[in-house]
């Protein structure tokens, strides 16, 4: 599943380009290995010692010098993370997929190119891109209480803001009511990726409009929340909704879960996704994406129905080669469906350059795409042909080439005819002699 992440990492981690002032220098690696090898004699040991064991489950180490140094690569990444976050009392681990089979078994790691990080009884798997920034953010994230406490108005302020994430937020008495508890307890099988919050205040509850022991689900980019009916409700009560829902209308690829959001197959069609990609910062960009939010807000009642939202500013280095596989110009807005599998894909053609496409324009497309009329076999269809094309043409090259032949063949019998002729006559001229 993760095999891309080595072609897709942007930086090794955090290095400064430049002399920088005390109090931002940016670390480097110091040289130390952290990173353990774990065996079936010393895994256990790693993970009793550690609160969090985080470890990578990798293919054996390549005989191909040029595979070996992505390894190092990879393992560099590892080694700058643990070197950062040593105060954190997290370990870190590689374990070899042959080397190792028997640990990896025990440990129930199935994916080779896999991040497991192991948090008490819990085994979280790291979706996203493996750079030292993302990886440091998400480790930090699963060390913080899985619910977050709204105790005012300017807490709730930030809570609004997010509308990119998948938010929960439930009015409990306090924090040892039975319904937090099971309530916290659905959030630590989501954490990271999903995010929690809850009040014990009336006033913030209030302007939730949220009733005791009751959860409102956020999803991205909607104006309003859904109650999660027949409260209160138990942790699998709560567990069952939000894998049930937590697929939305309209989400933004993120570096934390871009494998997980790219990849997993009950969030696409058939294979492929609805995909856009806008930079929220440009004007053009910005107005694109304010018109899919209202397409997404009209239609999310459409259980096929899923965007994934991509702003070219936050994968700067993918740009060039998103623009060479898709054929687009993403310095302009554009919306397509990709094959997961192949990175087939087709466009919606916006044949006025200065004016963006209506939300009516963009829903006769995406419906079109939900009924199979736009899809990217098609365009596989298109490219036969004109290899068919191709092949005809040839055709024609040769038949053209053989009545050239022909036609040599007839000018060489003429001129022989002709040399006969004259040596005829030169012979008549010798005997009148």
């Amino acid at each position: 599943m993760h095999h891309l992440w080595l072609m897709l990492l942007p930086f090794l981690g955090l290095v400064s380009v430049a002399p920088a002032e005390k109090g931002l220098e940016f670390p480097r690696y110091d040289g130390k290995d952290r990173v353990l090898d774990i065996n079936d004699r010393n895994y256990r040991k790693a993970m009793n010692k550690y609160s969090m064991l985080c470890l990578l489950y990798h293919e054996p180490i390549p005989d191909s010098k040029e595979l070996q140094k992505k390894h190092q690569m990879t393992e560099m990444v590892l080694e700058l993370v643990a070197q950062v976050l040593e105060e954190k009392d997290i370990g870190f681990g590689m374990v070899d997929a042959k080397k190792d089979a028997k640990v990896a078994k025990k440990l129930g790691l199935d994916e080779v190119d896999s991040v497991y990080v192991f948090k008490e009884d819990r085994v979280i798997e790291f979706d996203g891109l493996l750079s030292a920034n993302t990886m440091t953010e998400f480790l930090l994230d699963l060390l913080e209480d899985p619910v977050e406490v709204l105790d005012n108005a300017l807490e709730l302020k930030a809570f609004n803001r997010m509308d990119e994430e998948i938010r929960l937020v439930g009015f409990f008495k306090n924090q040892e009511s039975e319904h937090f508890e099971a309530f916290k307890e659905a959030a630590e099988q989501f954490q990271p990726y999903i995010k929690f919050f809850a009040t014990f205040e009336k006033t913030v509850a209030k302007q939730l409009t949220l009733k005791m022991n009751e959860v409102d689900f956020y999803e991205p980019f909607m104006e309003e929340p859904v109650t999660i009916p027949e409260k209160p409700h138990s942790e699998e009560e709560l567990v069952a909704f939000i894998t049930k829902h937590r697929r939305p209308t309209l989400r933004k690829l993120r570096a934390e879960d871009m494998f997980e959001t790219w990849v997993s197959r009950e969030d696409d069609i058939e294979g492929i996704h609805i995909v856009a990609f806008a930079e929220e910062e440009d004007p053009d960009g910005f107005e694109f994406l304010e018109i899919l939010k209202e397409v997404a807000r009209d239609n999310t009642h459409l259980p096929d129905l899923s965007i994934v939202w991509i702003d070219p500013d936050d994968f700067s280095l993918l740009i060039p080669y998103w623009e060479k596989t898709f054929k687009v110009d993403l310095f302009r807005p554009q919306i397509g469906v990709v094959n997961v599998t192949d990175a087939d894909s087709v466009w919606m053609a916006m044949d006025d350059e200065e004016d963006l496409p209506t939300a009516q324009e963009l829903e006769d497309w995406i419906e079109d795409v939900l009924s199979g009329k736009v899809n990217t076999e098609d365009d596989d269809e298109e490219d036969d042909d004109d290899d068919d094309d191709d092949d005809d043409d040839d055709d024609d090259d040769d038949d053209e080439d053989d009545d050239d032949d022909d036609d040599d063949d007839d000018d060489d019998d003429d001129d022989s005819d002709e040399d006969e002729d004259d040596d005829d006559d030169d012979d008549d001229d010798d005997d009148d002699e």
